[in-house]
């Protein structure tokens, strides 16, 4: 037991207090306090801790003594103790050991510390940082007391917070114990450390036990009395021409606070604290005090923020953790001021006795106010570019800030972006992982309308707040999260699929702490975007699945392209022949039921049949809006009914797309069924008339123009189907089956939509050409009309000739005359009245003709001058052989030009 008591912490620690000072363990009572509470704080060296360069100091230093075998006993015994890994802070060990090594009785070129308890008391540099983030180092320092002090003046020490003064310590964790002084009086100490860093340069406090601070002066008969320490200036003045200095560091202090002082006052006029003019005060002085005032307005900046938005609920939870990365930030600079009117309380407290260099001065609270200065300058440079924004804009303000080639700064900004953006990730997580979304002060980059429905919900409900996205966020990683959180809803809502996400995707940690959000987003392209990407492909990948598989997404949409897109035609030919009889009827007389069942005949006689009950019972018929004068075929269309889930990518807009195109294709179709019946009857003709030669002129204008106009439609229905809806169809459908998400699918969607409206001519850009075709659809149908006449009024006096000639047979055979005169000159009259309206009926041919041809020309003008190359490529079938480009000479120089307008864009 006692052996183990030997070798505790505290019995070694007195063993080595006694040793120093070479007293009795009742004696260092006050010395072992002093060094339990050195070794309890959380101060630590600014020395860099390189065990490489303290171990060659001391090679260096029994080099310099002559000790050539003790430096290479030394060098030996170094790389044993590195090889065997016993102690674990072997750095520390060397750096006590040159410590001790250090000759105190050395002349004036170093520190006069006449005993190692004086080393033990003043070798203690140490910084103050606020943040572990913002820790930070000189890279390297001299170890010797003469590399200190020349150090010192020459180089101000990087800080790491606000309190921390880096090189500029204050005097040790506490006062430091007078007993452990046993050498030169404190102004023989003051004068030789003079400019060296503040830890070794502040005076000590007085004692604990109530001694004396002065040493006793040297005894014997030749000693001189210890010189008399200069007196110190009065803080308050003395009536004097000139306020001294030392009031002035004590109005700073205050004025450090925002707190007015006697001389240095806030002048609300220039917003800045000013030194009254009336006041005596040479110039030095005067401009010390202002640049050291500024360290006041810029606290007040900083406070006055705070305090503005630190109880406001709507700054939201992004702000608040802003102005809490600012008080922490304060409360480092509010130690820093501890510090300051602490050490102002020992010179108070020792009066006299305290030197002058000792003291604090102007120039020194210039000097180890330095980096707290340029902190706040940062901070209060933030705080005006931060006004008025808010969220995620806030955090975006800070991230802007954190591109400077200032490390320690931007360490500073990188901890204080940290604390911003943690409620921002934290909502991405909760949105990502579950859905959900509680945003009450409108912060997060995704947004929420709760007045939109849920057959909308995919459309309108969620949205990016676009100045609210991150800096730090790209808009690929904005719209995936969007897209995340908008999927689990979707299924939730529409789908009415239960799968707890944690189901869909492994949920990921949440981020813990403001370092775990700093440390997450200083590899955006990495840890970031891996999450984002997994629960991106997971979510979309698993929507896509329950779109296909329970609710047929992708049959739905092979529907619509078999029936509203006229792709099933076998059906769509059967049912233009049963419904023929109907819609040639007036359409105020159609009843929808009646076309309902004509609708389930056709499905029943055709491979449509075969396709899933799920469809077919989405297909109807719809009747559009009556005008006058209409006929079914005017009003007539196919519907197809959408719901649940599937019309989110059939939308309200969609299917009015579908209307469009299917009443473009239904009439093309119906034209194609016209000029069909057109050449059957002519093919049915042609024999029976062949006996009427007067005809034959007729005929033939109504042979050549059904021929221009079959050329035309096959050409037409040629460039519908295959240069638009089967190659849009097919790039749909190669889109569909990479889709990653259901937003590509309904973009996609849209896009063939698009395609299929304008090439079909139905968009407003293509007004005029749309207008001109349906003219010549409407001369198909005035031509059907005009040959239907011809061929009624042809066969009806075929049947009157016929007649009569079988009658004049019939006569004849019976024995008599076939005909009277009277019969036969009345027949001639007939027949001359027959052969009268045949010029009318060439004449109206030709007008039809010439009004076709016109039209058609026009058509193809416009073609040609299309900017759609698809559209000028149908212009060259429609006139391969240059047909109308004879008759008319406008047609003759537009391919030229377009071939030129072609080649400009290339």
């Amino acid at each position: 037991m006692a052996t183990l008591d030997q070798k505790s912490p505290n019995v070694l620690l007195q063993n080595l207090c006694c040793k120093i000072t070479g007293k009795s363990e009742a004696d260092v009572a006050h010395q072992f306090q002093y060094a339990v509470r050195v070794i309890g704080s959380n101060y630590a060296p600014t020395i860099e801790r390189d065990e490489f360069l303290v171990s060659e100091k001391i090679k260096k230093e029994l080099l310099k003594q002559r000790r050539e075998a003790d430096a290479a006993l030394f060098s030996e015994l170094h790389r044993k103790l590195q090889t065997q890994g016993v102690l674990k802070h072997r750095w520390s060990i060397l750096y006590i050991l040159l410590s001790l090594c250090e000759d105190p009785r050395k002349p004036s070129n170093r520190v006069p510390v006449c005993s190692y308890g004086a080393l033990l008391a003043q070798a203690l540099p140490r910084d103050v940082h606020s943040t572990p983030f913002y820790y930070a180092r000189p890279q390297s320092l001299p170890l010797s007391y003469p590399e200190r002090s020349a150090t010192a003046h020459n180089s101000s020490m990087a800080t790491s917070g606000i309190s921390s003064m880096g090189a500029f310590s204050i005097n040790g964790p506490g006062p430091t114990p007078p007993s452990l002084l046993t050498g030169p009086g404190p102004q023989a100490v003051g004068e030789s450390m003079r400019g060296s860093r503040l830890a070794w340069t502040l005076p000590v406090s007085s004692s604990l036990s109530g001694a004396a601070a002065a040493p006793r002066p040297p005894s014997g008969p030749s000693s001189s009395p210890a010189p008399k320490l200069p007196q110190r200036q009065r803080r308050d003045g003395d009536g004097s021409a000139e306020i001294g200095e030392a009031a002035l560091v004590r109005d700073i202090l205050y004025v450090f606070q925002g707190i007015d002082g006697k001389f240095i006052k806030m002048c609300s006029s220039e917003n800045c604290y000013k030194i009254d003019s009336k006041v005596p005060l040479c110039k030095s002085l005067r401009d010390t005090s202002s640049r050291l005032a500024e360290l006041g307005w810029l606290h007040n900046k900083i406070r006055k923020y705070t305090d503005s938005h630190s109880l406001d609920r709507a700054f939201g939870l992004v702000g608040q953790s802003f102005c809490a990365a600012l008080h922490q930030e304060l409360k480092e600079y509010y130690r820093l001021l501890s510090v300051l009117h602490a050490q102002l309380q020992v010179e108070d407290d020792q009066g006299v006795n305290m030197s002058v260099d000792n003291s604090l001065t102007l120039k020194r609270l210039l000097v180890w106010t330095y980096d707290p200065k340029v902190r706040l300058k940062t901070l209060a440079a933030l705080v005006d570019y931060c006004q008025g924004r808010k969220g995620g804009e806030l955090a975006s303000a800070v991230h802007a800030y954190e591109k400077t080639g200032d490390p320690h700064m931007r360490a500073l900004i990188q901890h204080i972006l940290g604390l911003v953006s943690h409620p921002i990730l934290n909502f991405l997580y909760r949105w990502i992982y579950d859905g959900e979304l509680e945003d009450t002060y409108h912060e997060f980059f995704v947004a929420s309308d709760p007045t939109v429905k849920t057959d909308r919900l995919w459309h309108d409900k969620y949205s990016l707040r676009k100045s609210m996205i991150p800096s730090f966020i790209t808009m690929d990683q904005a719209r995936k999260v969007l897209l995340i959180g908008k999927s689990i809803n979707f299924l939730h809502q529409v789908c009415h699929d239960r799968t707890p996400p944690g189901k869909i995707m492994p949920a990921s940690k949440s981020t813990d702490s403001p370092k775990d959000a700093a440390v997450l987003f200083t590899d955006l392209e990495g840890a970031f975007q891996s999450k984002i990407d997994a629960a991106y492909f997971e979510t979309s990948k698993y929507l896509l699945d329950v779109l296909n598989k329970n609710y047929q997404l992708l049959e739905h949409l092979q529907a619509m392209r078999r029936y509203l897109l006229l792709g099933q035609g076998d059906f769509i030919r059967h049912l233009m022949d049963l419904l023929k009889p109907e819609l040639a009827r007036a359409a105020t007389t159609l009843y929808q039921h009646n076309l309902t069942g004509i609708l389930e005949t056709a499905v029943r006689a055709t491979n449509a049949q075969f396709d899933s009950p799920e469809i077919l019972k989405r297909l109807d018929v719809r009747l559009l809006e009556v005008s006058p004068g209409d006929t079914g075929w005017d009003v007539f269309s196919l519907d197809y009914h959408v719901e649940g889930p599937i019309a989110t990518v059939f939308t309200r807009e969609c299917m009015s797309h579908y209307l469009r195109v299917f009443n473009f294709l239904w009439r093309a179709k119906r034209m194609e069924y016209i000029l069909t019946d057109i050449w059957k009857g002519q093919m049915c003709n042609a024999k029976l008339l062949k006996s009427m030669p007067e005809l034959s002129g007729v005929l033939h204008q109504c042979h050549v123009l059904a021929s221009e106009m079959v050329h035309f439609i096959h050409q037409m229905q040629y460039y519908i189907t295959f240069e638009v809806l089967e190659c849009s169809w097919d790039e749909l459908w190669n889109k569909v089956q990479q889709a990653q998400d259901l937003d590509h699918i309904i973009a996609a969607h849209d896009v063939f939509l698009d395609t299929v409206i304008s090439r079909c001519l139905l968009d407003v850009n293509n007004r005029s050409l749309l207008n001109q075709l349906r003219a010549v659809f409407d001369q198909i149908i005035e031509f059907q009309n005009a040959q239907d006449t011809l061929y009624r009024s042809a066969l009806e006096e075929l049947q009157l000739r016929i007649q009569f000639e079988d009658k004049k047979r019939r006569r004849e055979e019976m024995g008599e005359w076939g005909v009277t005169a009277e019969q036969e000159a009345e027949e001639k009259r007939r027949v001359q009245e027959f052969k009268d309206t045949i010029p009318k009926m060439c004449s109206q041919l030709r007008l039809l003709t010439h009004f076709y041809q016109g039209i058609v020309q026009e058509f193809l003008r416009l073609l040609m001058t299309s900017s759609d190359e698809s559209l000028q490529f149908f212009s060259f079938r429609l006139d391969f052989n240059e047909h109308y480009k004879a008759r008319d000479p406008r047609l003759r120089p537009s391919l030229g030009a377009t071939r030129g307008r072609r080649s400009s864009n290339i």
